[in-house]
């Protein structure tokens, strides 16, 4: 995934498509160079992990585009109580490559529907898809600050 800096001056589309791309490259970025011991290494008293922070943007993903602006319905990706683990059988590259198909499918859903397009959510009421981009923008922000901090304490290694 190339981790490309969005543009300063964009329309509102493009704008919330690229600053997402681009942390959805950060979080990616940030599990380069270890490898599949450290980033599944719970560092939090709950057993939170890199992979696990991996595996649940995986999930935000799937559920927000495709389950709902989408309207694909079906099942969640991971059982709740699963979705920040990383279970015994699933590899780092398994874990990475879930992620960006994923994305790739929130992209998808995103190019066929208009900002204004809505959904019924069961707590938000209706909600449109600008509502959804800024909310993954803060979602994946969130989780990439998450990435940084567990990562400064798995080798040192600070940055972006």
């Amino acid at each position: 995934m190339t981790r490309t800096p969005p543009p300063t001056i964009a329309d509102e589309r493009s704008a919330l498509s690229a600053r997402l791309d681009f942390l959805r490259a950060t979080m990616v970025m940030k599990l380069d160079g270890l490898d599949d011991g450290p980033l599944r290494r719970p560092m939090t008293p709950t057993g939170l992990s890199l992979l696990g922070l991996v595996k649940h943007l995986t999930q935000v993903e799937h559920s927000w585009f495709v389950r709902r602006v989408g309207g694909k319905g079906g099942p969640k990706r991971f059982d709740p109580d699963a979705e920040f683990r990383v279970l015994p059988d699933e590899t780092t590259r398994s874990v990475v490559d879930g992620y960006l198909r994923a994305c790739e499918d929130s992209r998808t859903v995103v190019a066929e529907h208009s900002l204004d397009d809505t959904f019924e959510h069961p707590r938000h009421g209706t909600t449109d898809l600008r509502w959804v981009l800024v909310h993954m923008v803060e979602e994946t922000a969130r989780h990439a600050g998450h990435a940084d901090i567990i990562r400064e304490q798995l080798d040192g290694a600070t940055g972006v």
